[in-house]
Protein backbone atom coordinates (compact mmCIF):
# COMPACT_ATOMS: atom_id res chain seq x y z
CA UNK A 1 0.00 0.00 0.00
CA UNK A 2 2.95 2.65 0.72
CA UNK A 3 4.81 1.33 -2.69
CA UNK A 4 1.78 2.23 -4.42
CA UNK A 5 1.38 5.90 -2.95
CA UNK A 6 4.80 6.65 -3.72
CA UNK A 7 4.67 5.38 -6.92
CA UNK A 8 1.73 7.95 -6.84
CA UNK A 9 2.91 10.78 -5.03
CA UNK A 10 6.22 10.21 -7.68
CA UNK A 11 4.07 10.77 -10.68
CA UNK A 12 2.02 13.79 -9.46
CA UNK A 13 5.74 15.21 -8.69
CA UNK A 14 6.74 14.30 -12.50
CA UNK A 15 3.86 15.73 -13.98
CA UNK A 16 4.03 19.08 -12.35
CA UNK A 17 7.54 19.75 -12.93
CA UNK A 18 7.12 18.76 -16.35
CA UNK A 19 4.21 21.89 -16.69
CA UNK A 20 6.63 23.78 -15.13
CA UNK A 21 9.20 23.60 -17.44
CA UNK A 22 6.74 24.37 -20.35
CA UNK A 23 5.79 27.32 -19.25
CA UNK A 24 9.19 28.19 -18.36
CA UNK A 25 9.76 28.03 -22.27
CA UNK A 26 6.74 29.28 -23.30
CA UNK A 27 7.29 32.70 -21.56
CA UNK A 28 11.30 32.74 -22.84
CA UNK A 29 10.10 32.21 -26.36
CA UNK A 30 7.85 35.02 -26.24
CA UNK A 31 10.45 37.28 -24.62
CA UNK A 32 13.42 36.49 -26.99
CA UNK A 33 10.70 36.53 -30.08
CA UNK A 34 11.41 39.54 -32.32
CA UNK A 35 8.22 41.58 -32.36
CA UNK A 36 6.55 42.61 -35.84
CA UNK A 37 7.07 46.57 -36.25
CA UNK A 38 4.03 48.84 -35.88
CA UNK A 39 2.32 50.58 -38.83
CA UNK A 40 2.75 53.92 -39.12
CA UNK A 41 -0.39 56.16 -37.83
CA UNK A 42 -2.27 57.52 -41.31
CA UNK A 43 -2.09 61.17 -41.14
CA UNK A 44 -5.34 63.02 -42.66
CA UNK A 45 -3.78 63.96 -46.28
CA UNK A 46 -2.88 60.17 -46.05
CA UNK A 47 -6.22 59.05 -45.45
CA UNK A 48 -7.51 61.94 -47.87
CA UNK A 49 -5.37 60.33 -50.38
CA UNK A 50 -6.14 57.04 -50.04
CA UNK A 51 -10.10 57.50 -50.15
CA UNK A 52 -9.29 59.84 -52.97
CA UNK A 53 -7.79 56.71 -54.73
CA UNK A 54 -10.73 54.30 -54.16
CA UNK A 55 -13.22 56.30 -55.19
CA UNK A 56 -11.66 56.51 -58.54
CA UNK A 57 -11.00 53.40 -59.11
CA UNK A 58 -14.57 51.78 -57.27
CA UNK A 59 -16.29 54.84 -58.54
CA UNK A 60 -14.54 56.42 -61.62
CA UNK A 61 -14.85 53.81 -64.04
CA UNK A 62 -18.81 52.97 -64.06
CA UNK A 63 -19.22 56.88 -64.34
CA UNK A 64 -16.80 57.79 -67.09
CA UNK A 65 -18.42 54.96 -69.49
CA UNK A 66 -21.68 56.24 -68.75
CA UNK A 67 -19.87 59.59 -70.07
CA UNK A 68 -18.32 57.94 -72.90
CA UNK A 69 -21.73 56.55 -73.55
CA UNK A 70 -22.49 57.35 -77.49
CA UNK A 71 -25.84 58.34 -77.87
CA UNK A 72 -28.24 59.35 -80.91
CA UNK A 73 -31.70 60.95 -80.24
CA UNK A 74 -34.09 61.22 -82.92
CA UNK A 75 -37.77 62.52 -82.77
CA UNK A 76 -40.57 62.62 -84.84
CA UNK A 77 -43.27 65.66 -84.70
CA UNK A 78 -46.85 66.37 -85.59
CA UNK A 79 -47.59 70.08 -84.90
CA UNK A 80 -51.42 71.86 -85.78
CA UNK A 81 -51.63 75.32 -86.71
CA UNK A 82 -54.60 78.02 -87.62
CA UNK A 83 -51.58 80.50 -88.50
CA UNK A 84 -49.13 78.97 -90.36
CA UNK A 85 -47.38 82.39 -90.49
CA UNK A 86 -46.57 82.42 -86.72
CA UNK A 87 -45.69 79.10 -86.36
CA UNK A 88 -43.18 78.91 -88.84
CA UNK A 89 -41.80 82.10 -87.33
CA UNK A 90 -42.02 80.69 -83.87
CA UNK A 91 -40.27 77.27 -85.02
CA UNK A 92 -37.29 79.18 -86.40
CA UNK A 93 -37.37 81.16 -82.95
CA UNK A 94 -37.32 78.23 -81.13
CA UNK A 95 -34.92 76.49 -83.38
CA UNK A 96 -32.17 79.26 -82.86
CA UNK A 97 -32.58 79.59 -79.21
CA UNK A 98 -31.21 76.14 -78.62
CA UNK A 99 -28.19 76.48 -81.22
CA UNK A 100 -29.67 74.03 -84.05
CA UNK A 101 -30.28 74.69 -87.83
CA UNK A 102 -32.85 73.21 -90.40
CA UNK A 103 -31.19 71.01 -92.61
CA UNK A 104 -34.03 69.93 -94.53
CA UNK A 105 -37.50 72.40 -95.74
CA UNK A 106 -40.41 71.78 -97.80
CA UNK A 107 -42.98 73.78 -97.74
CA UNK A 108 -46.50 73.18 -99.97
CA UNK A 109 -49.86 74.14 -100.30
CA UNK A 110 -53.28 72.26 -100.56
CA UNK A 111 -54.77 74.15 -103.15
CA UNK A 112 -57.53 74.80 -100.48
CA UNK A 113 -55.93 78.01 -99.24
CA UNK A 114 -54.08 75.75 -95.78
CA UNK A 115 -50.12 75.29 -96.17
CA UNK A 116 -48.15 72.42 -94.68
CA UNK A 117 -44.36 71.97 -94.06
CA UNK A 118 -41.92 69.29 -93.44
CA UNK A 119 -38.29 70.13 -91.69
CA UNK A 120 -35.62 68.02 -90.60
CA UNK A 121 -34.13 70.07 -87.26
CA UNK A 122 -30.85 69.77 -85.61
CA UNK A 123 -30.37 70.70 -81.88
CA UNK A 124 -27.38 69.78 -79.98
CA UNK A 125 -27.90 66.82 -77.58
CA UNK A 126 -28.48 68.47 -74.58
CA UNK A 127 -31.16 71.00 -76.38
CA UNK A 128 -32.89 67.94 -77.00
CA UNK A 129 -34.75 67.27 -74.38
CA UNK A 130 -35.67 71.28 -73.58
CA UNK A 131 -36.68 71.99 -77.47
CA UNK A 132 -38.94 68.93 -77.48
CA UNK A 133 -40.60 70.47 -74.01
CA UNK A 134 -41.34 73.67 -75.64
CA UNK A 135 -42.33 72.18 -79.32
CA UNK A 136 -46.15 72.72 -77.73
CA UNK A 137 -46.18 76.27 -77.33
CA UNK A 138 -45.11 76.79 -80.78
CA UNK A 139 -48.21 74.88 -82.45
CA UNK A 140 -50.82 72.39 -81.16
CA UNK A 141 -48.56 69.22 -80.35
CA UNK A 142 -51.06 65.93 -82.24
CA UNK A 143 -48.01 63.42 -81.92
CA UNK A 144 -44.44 62.67 -80.29
CA UNK A 145 -42.38 59.65 -81.12
CA UNK A 146 -38.58 59.69 -79.68
CA UNK A 147 -35.51 57.06 -80.11
CA UNK A 148 -32.57 56.54 -78.81
CA UNK A 149 -29.72 54.49 -80.20
CA UNK A 150 -26.59 53.54 -78.33
CA UNK A 151 -23.81 53.46 -81.12
CA UNK A 152 -21.05 52.98 -78.40
CA UNK A 153 -19.62 49.56 -78.92
CA UNK A 154 -19.60 50.40 -82.99
CA UNK A 155 -18.18 54.20 -82.38
CA UNK A 156 -14.95 52.84 -80.29
CA UNK A 157 -14.69 49.65 -82.50
CA UNK A 158 -14.38 52.07 -85.64
CA UNK A 159 -11.73 53.88 -83.41
CA UNK A 160 -9.63 51.66 -82.39
CA UNK A 161 -9.44 50.18 -86.26
CA UNK A 162 -8.67 53.93 -87.38
CA UNK A 163 -5.90 53.88 -85.10
CA UNK A 164 -4.63 50.97 -85.89
CA UNK A 165 -4.59 51.67 -89.58
CA UNK A 166 -2.63 54.79 -88.44
CA UNK A 167 -0.19 52.89 -87.23
CA UNK A 168 0.64 50.45 -90.23
CA UNK A 169 0.61 53.23 -92.44
CA UNK A 170 3.30 54.82 -90.04
CA UNK A 171 5.25 51.42 -90.46
CA UNK A 172 4.60 51.07 -93.75
CA UNK A 173 5.95 54.44 -94.52
CA UNK A 174 9.24 53.81 -92.33
CA UNK A 175 9.35 50.57 -94.82
CA UNK A 176 8.78 52.52 -97.48
CA UNK A 177 12.19 54.75 -96.25
CA UNK A 178 14.21 51.66 -96.42
CA UNK A 179 13.37 49.69 -99.09
CA UNK A 180 15.57 49.39 -101.95
CA UNK A 181 14.19 47.15 -104.58
CA UNK A 182 11.68 48.15 -107.10
CA UNK A 183 9.30 45.26 -106.21
CA UNK A 184 9.77 45.84 -102.46
CA UNK A 185 8.65 49.48 -103.41
CA UNK A 186 5.79 49.16 -105.48
CA UNK A 187 4.44 46.48 -102.89
CA UNK A 188 4.64 48.98 -99.96
CA UNK A 189 3.45 51.82 -102.07
CA UNK A 190 -0.06 49.90 -102.92
CA UNK A 191 -0.02 49.01 -99.06
CA UNK A 192 -0.02 52.60 -98.22
CA UNK A 193 -2.69 53.48 -100.54
CA UNK A 194 -4.66 51.05 -99.38
CA UNK A 195 -4.43 51.95 -96.00
CA UNK A 196 -4.74 55.47 -96.63
CA UNK A 197 -7.62 54.95 -98.46
CA UNK A 198 -8.81 52.75 -94.85
CA UNK A 199 -8.00 55.63 -93.04
CA UNK A 200 -10.03 57.76 -94.99
CA UNK A 201 -13.20 55.86 -95.13
CA UNK A 202 -13.07 55.46 -91.38
CA UNK A 203 -12.30 59.41 -90.44
CA UNK A 204 -15.49 60.01 -92.52
CA UNK A 205 -17.53 56.94 -90.46
CA UNK A 206 -16.25 58.94 -87.08
CA UNK A 207 -17.41 62.18 -88.33
CA UNK A 208 -20.77 60.92 -89.65
CA UNK A 209 -20.91 59.13 -86.05
CA UNK A 210 -19.84 62.92 -84.08
CA UNK A 211 -22.62 64.75 -85.90
CA UNK A 212 -24.71 62.33 -84.87
CA UNK A 213 -23.95 62.45 -81.42
CA UNK A 214 -23.39 65.65 -81.09
CA UNK A 215 -26.83 67.23 -82.92
CA UNK A 216 -29.83 65.27 -82.35
CA UNK A 217 -32.13 65.02 -85.45
CA UNK A 218 -35.86 65.96 -84.84
CA UNK A 219 -38.61 65.75 -87.84
CA UNK A 220 -41.55 68.01 -88.26
CA UNK A 221 -44.25 67.98 -89.87
CA UNK A 222 -46.44 71.26 -89.47
CA UNK A 223 -49.97 71.79 -91.06
CA UNK A 224 -52.35 74.36 -90.77
CA UNK A 225 -55.83 73.29 -90.33
CA UNK A 226 -59.15 75.18 -90.11
CA UNK A 227 -59.83 74.05 -86.49
CA UNK A 228 -56.97 72.14 -83.76
CA UNK A 229 -58.18 68.16 -83.59
CA UNK A 230 -58.22 66.73 -80.18
CA UNK A 231 -58.19 69.89 -78.06
CA UNK A 232 -61.41 69.07 -76.46
CA UNK A 233 -61.46 68.36 -72.34
CA UNK A 234 -63.21 64.66 -71.98
CA UNK A 235 -66.85 64.82 -70.81
CA UNK A 236 -67.76 63.55 -67.07
CA UNK A 237 -71.45 62.80 -67.36
CA UNK A 238 -73.23 61.26 -70.36
CA UNK A 239 -75.13 64.05 -70.91
CA UNK A 240 -71.60 65.74 -72.14
CA UNK A 241 -70.82 63.27 -74.28
CA UNK A 242 -73.82 62.81 -76.16
CA UNK A 243 -73.70 67.01 -76.32
CA UNK A 244 -69.91 66.75 -77.80
CA UNK A 245 -71.36 63.81 -80.03
CA UNK A 246 -74.09 65.79 -81.42
CA UNK A 247 -72.36 69.12 -82.10
CA UNK A 248 -69.11 67.18 -83.24
CA UNK A 249 -71.70 65.27 -86.00
CA UNK A 250 -73.36 68.54 -86.69
CA UNK A 251 -69.29 70.02 -86.91
CA UNK A 252 -68.65 66.89 -89.88
CA UNK A 253 -71.84 67.30 -91.62
CA UNK A 254 -70.80 70.93 -92.29
CA UNK A 255 -67.11 70.06 -93.18
CA UNK A 256 -68.58 67.54 -95.29
CA UNK A 257 -70.96 69.81 -97.30
CA UNK A 258 -68.08 72.24 -97.43
CA UNK A 259 -65.85 69.75 -99.09
CA UNK A 260 -68.39 68.85 -101.30
CA UNK A 261 -69.22 72.04 -102.73
CA UNK A 262 -65.56 72.27 -103.30
CA UNK A 263 -64.91 69.48 -105.07
CA UNK A 264 -68.32 70.42 -107.51
CA UNK A 265 -67.12 73.51 -107.62
CA UNK A 266 -63.13 71.78 -109.28
CA UNK A 267 -64.93 69.70 -111.01
CA UNK A 268 -67.93 71.85 -112.65
CA UNK A 269 -66.51 71.60 -116.36
CA UNK A 270 -67.00 67.54 -115.83
CA UNK A 271 -70.42 67.52 -114.10
CA UNK A 272 -71.63 70.02 -116.98
CA UNK A 273 -70.03 67.25 -119.83
CA UNK A 274 -71.74 64.22 -117.99
CA UNK A 275 -75.18 66.19 -117.71
CA UNK A 276 -75.00 66.57 -121.58
CA UNK A 277 -73.85 63.22 -122.16
CA UNK A 278 -76.44 61.79 -119.64
CA UNK A 279 -79.68 63.71 -121.70
CA UNK A 280 -78.46 62.32 -125.24
CA UNK A 281 -78.57 59.41 -123.76
CA UNK A 282 -81.94 59.62 -122.84
CA UNK A 283 -83.01 60.93 -125.55
CA UNK A 284 -81.95 58.08 -127.60
CA UNK A 285 -83.39 55.63 -125.07
CA UNK A 286 -86.99 57.40 -125.18
CA UNK A 287 -87.17 57.53 -129.23
CA UNK A 288 -86.35 53.96 -129.17
CA UNK A 289 -88.68 53.17 -126.48
CA UNK A 290 -91.55 54.88 -128.68
CA UNK A 291 -90.70 53.30 -132.11
CA UNK A 292 -90.57 49.67 -129.97
CA UNK A 293 -94.40 50.38 -128.20
CA UNK A 294 -95.90 52.11 -131.29
CA UNK A 295 -98.66 50.29 -133.39
CA UNK A 296 -97.38 48.43 -136.97
CA UNK A 297 -100.27 50.01 -138.90
CA UNK A 298 -99.05 53.47 -137.49
CA UNK A 299 -95.55 53.27 -138.30
CA UNK A 300 -96.83 52.34 -142.22
CA UNK A 301 -98.75 55.39 -142.09
CA UNK A 302 -95.83 57.38 -140.82
CA UNK A 303 -93.45 56.01 -143.87
CA UNK A 304 -96.44 56.81 -146.00
CA UNK A 305 -96.98 60.08 -145.00
CA UNK A 306 -92.77 60.15 -145.34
Amino acid sequence: MKRRLFAMALTLMLVLSLAACGSSYKNESEATMPMAPMEAPMTEEMEGSYDASYGDSAMGSPMDVLADQKLIYTANLSLETTSFDEAVKALTDLTNDCGGYFENSTVGDRGSGYSWANYTIRVPAKQFQSFLDQAGEVAHLTWCNTNQENITEVYYDTQGRLETQKIKLERLQELLRQAKAMEDIISLESAISETEWQIDNLSGTMRHYDALVDYSTINVDLNEVYRLSNTEIAPLTFGQRLGNALSEGLRNFGDGMEDLAVALAYSWLWIVLLAVILIVVWNVVRKVRRKRLAPKGTEDQTEDKK
